[in-house]
């Protein structure tokens, strides 16, 4: 088939979050012999990429895109316009089988543009986008307009009668079918990483030490990443351990100034280690030689629904991990040795920090390899995409045979 996959984050190199996904997607899409055509923002080297995945590219330019991109939230809600536009433009001569979403953004595009072209769709949603805004301070986002944002965002499928929905978890896939879209026609395919990058290391696990501890959160570090109970948890376990290092990996943003600032006043602003933004290739350097992750997230519906990379990253290691009561990934995680989850307080999340390096080490890396083979096992990105690839031929192939019942009573709100 010929398939339009939209996004609204650059194909490479991944930024973080979502993004690192729809490479190793667009590369399963053409193993399988499919032409794939990809709208997203410029991104560097563009006709080396296209030579080396087999893609064609059709870069959006009007603007700057990217999590770090000033003004980010008002291009993000002018952007599914002009993308529906860009692939307006390329089908009058490209004819597309089926229209595949990255994300919410870019599914408002895809879904406008389904009965227009006549294609399939698959929204691939890799996360609850205005869930996460439940943290933001109420002056950046008012209450009323979240509320309505947050039941636009859950109603896209239904909106648009998207032929199948990929969901990152199963708490995102309850909400979505909540909405009345068929359950049937949900699929949950999680969040992957790529086992290359990520290689368990006996060796570096044996060689792992508490002198001093070194705690680590790699990612965006966005207000549900770092608040109240990040701070909290860093102050309960340097009161404690004074010679604890915490260890911050990504784009130094206002909301890390911020938080560091807060620390440094409550007296727990020593022993910080921030290298800035880190290559997604050269992670796990930087994640390998540490006693604990931590996913320190406040309470919203987004990260609710989320897959946390964080700790698909962590276990790949064999790192212990603390994280707070994540509902996506409690579902999936149920038992896992290596995770401790704490309640979304700051206190009770430093707590499980400390009980980690009360654990003898010997016991932490007997845990290490066990956790480390299933995500091997379950979530690389070889998995992941063979998933979605399999659900989205299997759209294709019932929308070719034509529309269900079902799906004719849904309704078709272009107008958004």
């Amino acid at each position: 088939m010929r398939l339009a996959l939209l996004t609204h984050e650059p194909l490479h190199p991944p930024t973080g979050g979502g993004s690192a996904e729809a490479l190793y997607l667009a590369r399963e899409f053409v193993r399988r012999g499919h032409d794939v055509h990809v709208f997203c923002p410029a991104v560097p080297e563009a006709e080396r990429l296209e030579r080396d995945l087999g893609v064609r590219l059709h870069p959006f330019t009007l603007w700057r895109m990217g999590r770090y991109a000033s003004l980010r939230s008002l291009k993000y809600l002018l952007y599914p316009l002009f993308l529906e536009r860009l692939v307006a433009r390329v089908a009058r001569e490209t004819r597309f089988d089926l229209l595949f979403s990255q994300h919410a953004i870019s599914a408002v595009a895809a879904g406008r543009l389904k009965r227009r072209l006549g294609a399939a769709l698959v929204m691939n949603q890799l996360d609850y986008l205005t869930g996460f805004m439940e943290t933001w301070p109420a002056w950046l986002m008012p209450r009323p307009l979240l509320a309505l944002l947050m039941r636009y965002e859950l109603s896209l499928p239904r909106r648009f009668g998207a032929d199948r929905v990929l969901t990152v978890s199963d708490a995102l896939a309850d909400r979505v079918a909540a909405t009345g879209f068929p359950r049937e026609r949900i699929q949950s395919v999680y969040y992957g990483y790529d086992s290359a990058l990520f290689p368990f290391d006996a060796a570096a696990v044996a060689a792992r030490g508490d002198d001093p501890p070194v705690v680590v959160m790699h990612g965006s570090f966005d207000h549900h990443h770092l608040g109240p109970i990040a701070l909290e948890a860093v102050a309960h376990v340097r009161a404690e351990r004074p010679d604890t290092v915490f260890r911050f990996v990504g784009q130094p943003t206002d909301t890390l100034r911020s938080f560091l600032e807060a620390a440094r006043k409550r007296g727990a602003g020593g022993g910080v280690e921030c290298p800035g933004f880190v290559p997604y290739r050269e992670m796990a350097r930087h994640l390998a030689g540490a006693s604990v992750g931590i996913v320190p997230y406040e309470a919203s519906a987004g990260v609710h629904c989320a897959f946390v990379a964080k700790v698909v990253e962590y276990l790949a290691l064999g790192l212990p991990v603390v994280c707070t009561a994540l509902e996506g990934i409690q579902r999936y995680f149920p038992d896992e040795p290596l995770i401790r989850y704490a309640r979304f307080e700051g206190g009770h999340f430093g707590e499980q920090i400390l009980a980690w390096l009360r654990t003898p080490l010997a016991e932490r890396r007997k845990m290490s390899a066990p956790a480390s083979l299933r995500v091997a096992r379950e979530l690389d990105w070889n998995v992941i995409c063979r998933r979605a690839a399999d659900a989205v031929e299997d759209a294709q192939a019932a929308h070719n045979r034509g529309p269900t019942r079902e799906s004719r009573d849904l309704p078709m709100n272009h107008a958004g």
